[in-house]
């Protein structure tokens, strides 16, 4: 089973993280943040993983050291599940409509971390859900998960749409390119490593 338990403690955070990629999609999200808990439940449901988090950060603050907190452990989660990604399909892209916006996100699971996100203009704020925390979300998670991340609004009007369709893009591409094949010898790289 591809499973991985991560914790990690700072000053700022304490964040506990479980993940099996070969989930139905069940997930317990207490981040302490309403909308934040919302994205990682779609995320968790549209890749069909399961996934509980929980953590204790500094909201007094502001959401910004949980969000990205919860995005470095999640990654370092996969990184670890995912192994020496032998026989996985690599990679995964995926168009979610939300009503009015549309969104587009694809993974590489390559080993080599960077990302490219473009959310158009959005809200400042959600609820207590400061909008520039989805890219560091996403770059928290893509540099420790160890992949190639692109994600792009293409349009819409609402900001909870735009984003909801972000992270549901998130979740198909990464369970389409966490899946197994076994017709894929080792990993799929001419290198022979990812």
């Amino acid at each position: 089973m591809r499973k991985a338990e991560i914790s990690r403690k700072t000053f700022e955070t304490s964040v506990k993280i479980h993940l099996n990629i070969d989930g139905s999609g069940k997930s317990s999200i207490n981040s302490g943040i309403g909308f934040f808990d919302h994205m990682l439940t779609l995320f968790a449901r549209h890749g069909s993983f399961d996934i509980d988090v929980s953590c204790n950060g500094d909201l007094n603050v502001d959401g910004h050291h949980s969000v990205e907190d919860i995005g470095i452990t999640l990654g370092d989660a996969f990184c670890k599940a995912l192994g020496k990604k032998e026989s996985i399909t690599r990679y995964g892209s995926f168009y979610v409509p939300m009503d009015e916006a549309l969104a587009f996100a694809a993974v590489d699971i390559s080993g080599r971390p960077f990302i490219v996100y473009d959310s158009g203009a959005v809200a400042p704020m959600i609820g207590e859900y400061d909008t520039e925390l989805t890219e560091e979300f996403l770059r928290a998670f893509a540099f420790h998960a160890g992949i190639t991340l692109h994600a792009k609004v293409l349009y819409g009007t609402n900001s909870h749409h735009k984003i909801e369709a972000v992270f549901k893009a998130l979740g198909h591409a990464m369970k389409i390119a966490c899946q197994e094949d076994k017709t894929i010898k080792g990993v799929l790289s001419t290198k022979g490593t990812l």
